[in-house]
């Protein structure tokens, strides 16, 4: 009979213990491989009878820059929800950073969702600020200090070419301005992954094009771009991995892709 002293393990942990740990060290493994958000069998039902989304798989890379595609209701706007964890799965598991969101106390979300830039068809800008105070706004409230909100602003604005319109309140900047100091709004906390849910949704071809190429520079200084859109112009000037929902479900995913339905 073995003795009651004998070590279960090398770290004297019970079984279900030590497979939890193993699970959360190959997470971090998968990190360091540059792996910065994962999907694990991933299923989102709403009210039980609902699936958003089911039997979902996949890993998105540090730095990468990805589409995805599919027609309305295929679950593109509740598979960026689940990242920023606006919604839990109902079965499976996201990573981010190799750490499950599910064990995110309500309390730290919100330096998780600091983490994520997001950027939505719908501007939502205060109308009665200017372009420099929507984006001083969202560092205010996180208690950032004046000197750093007056250094930081200014060099946003730029990086999205509006450096000659800190001063304009939404009702004088066309909507392809406007979106664009809402992409200066979601970068200003340094944000290692941008969301965009149809950021184009409300704009002419000629300035979703200018959407997508500052998109594109972002992800170029090293941002990982998430991006869902309907619209087949954004998606293949893109050019980039190119992810397909359909039902919930991944039916296509093409390293270096253009829209299409599969």
């Amino acid at each position: 009979m073995e003795e009651q002293g004998e070590i279960l393990n090398e770290n004297n942990l019970e079984p279900e213990e030590q497979q939890m740990e193993d699970v959360a060290e190959a997470e971090e493994k998968k990190v360091a491989d540059g792996v910065i958000i994962k999907l694990d069998n991933v299923k989102k039902s709403f009210n039980g009878d609902f699936t958003a989304l089911e039997d979902i798989d996949l890993e998105i890379q540090e730095g990468e820059f990805v589409s995805i595609v599919g027609a309305s209701g295929a679950g593109k706007s509740t598979f960026l929800k689940l990242i920023y964890a606006e919604e839990m799965p109902t079965e499976g598991e996201v990573y981010f950073e190799g750490k499950p969101l599910s064990a995110i106390s309500r309390r730290k979300l919100p330096f998780h969702r600091r983490r994520i830039g997001t950027v939505f068809q719908d501007f939502k800008l205060l109308p009665k600020k200017t372009a420099f105070e929507n984006v001083a706004y969202a560092m205010e409230v996180s208690g950032a200090p004046t000197e750093e909100i007056m250094e930081d602003v200014p060099q946003i604005l730029d990086i999205v070419g509006l450096s000659d319109k800190m001063d304009k309140y939404p009702r004088e900047l066309s909507g392809g301005e406007q979106q664009k100091v809402v992409m200066a709004r979601a970068l200003i906390h340094k944000p290692i992954v941008i969301i965009a849910d149809e950021p184009t949704g409300n704009l002419d071809p000629v300035a979703s094009l200018e959407i997508v190429k500052l998109l594109l520079k972002i992800n170029k200084l090293g941002t990982t771009v998430i991006l869902a859109s309907h619209d087949r112009e954004v998606v293949n000037k893109a050019a980039k991995r190119v992810i397909v929902l359909d039902r919930g479900r991944v039916i296509c995913d093409d390293a270096r892709g253009k829209y299409k339905m599969c």
